[in-house]
């Protein structure tokens, strides 16, 4: 074997999970669409989250039927279904509802929410390069939400809320995961599903008991279909996820999977549903640096 052998090895080894991961994010990139879809035939997305992963949940106890055995004793588990099902709701409802772009910048201020969390719960004290890009991102979110006319630089809408609320959940659930790495991937799995099924259910009931969220539809191939493909995707995603996750540097996948936004970006912009000002770039760009800086700092 010479030397140009060898070397081919190792990159044929990292190709695979990379695009796994790139797969992920094209997925969670363009959910935004079949969200509105679902939403145009009377689905709001609560209702349709809950649809996605009731039925991901049957598909996984079809093939992982002792999957739910794993939460005896793992207590954590259930803050992360919590974590997961909040980051769903928050993510899910602000692509439906917001500018597409906004959101998913608002949305990878996960990096900074990182540096608050992992201290208290992970015993990581930040130290004066993560307090730096945490200032760095957090200028950046100023910057996005600070519109004409505002005095000041606040969310302002229920899809702002919506993405800051999924990104601090998205941080926290992250976090779980790395305290939850010696159980099982299949119980893991489920109960980021469960979370998803449950609080887009207990939201929804919610919603609907105040006015704010319709009663879903009665059922109908219209948007069975789509709901059903959609739940197909998230299901293939989060099999490219744990297959890419797991073969390759957890930074360098971090860095990888920032392809969302640019997926989210080019498909909303080309759909009108999304606006790319010269703020939201300035302020995307410090938040998106300090997403790559963490990720290259950690891979370091």
């Amino acid at each position: 074997m010479g030397p140009s052998d060898r070397g081919a090895a190792p990159a044929a080894s990292v190709l695979l999970p990379s695009l796994a991961l790139v797969v992920n994010a094209f997925v969670w990139g363009i959910s935004w669409w079949p969200f509105r879809q679902l939403q145009g035939h009377g689905l709001h997305p609560l209702w349709a989250t809950a649809f996605i992963y009731f039925v991901s949940i049957a598909l996984l106890l079809i093939v992982r039927p002792r999957a739910w055995r794993g939460f005896a004793g793992q207590p954590v588990l259930w803050l992360l279904m919590a974590a997961a099902g909040l980051t769903n709701v928050g993510f899910n409802w602000a692509v439906t509802v917001g500018d597409v772009v906004r959101v998913v910048l608002l949305f990878y201020l996960m990096p900074a929410w990182t540096v608050i969390l992992a201290w208290p719960i992970l015993g990581e004290r930040p130290t004066a390069a993560s307090l730096l890009r945490l200032a760095i991102a957090l200028a950046g979110v100023v910057i996005v939400l600070k519109t004409d006319g505002a005095r000041w630089p606040v969310p302002e809408s229920a899809a702002d809320w919506l993405s800051l609320a999924g990104s601090f959940s998205f941080a926290l659930t992250n976090i779980l995961l790395r305290k939850l790495g010696g159980s099982h991937p299949e119980t893991r799995i489920l109960a980021m599903f469960g979370g998803g099924a449950v609080l887009a259910s207990a939201a929804g009931l919610l919603g609907m008991a105040s006015g704010i969220v319709p009663a879903p539809p009665a059922p109908d191939m219209a948007w069975a279909g789509v709901g059903l493909a959609l739940s197909l995707g998230f299901l293939v995603s989060n099999v490219a996820l744990q297959y890419g996750a797991s073969r390759i540097d957890a930074h360098a996948a971090a860095l990888i999977m920032l392809s969302e936004v640019v997926f989210a970006s080019l498909s909303s912009v080309a759909l009108g549903a999304a606006e790319l000002s010269m703020r939201t770039l300035a302020g995307g760009a410090l938040i998106l640096a300090a997403a790559v800086w963490s990720a290259w700092a950690g891979a370091k």
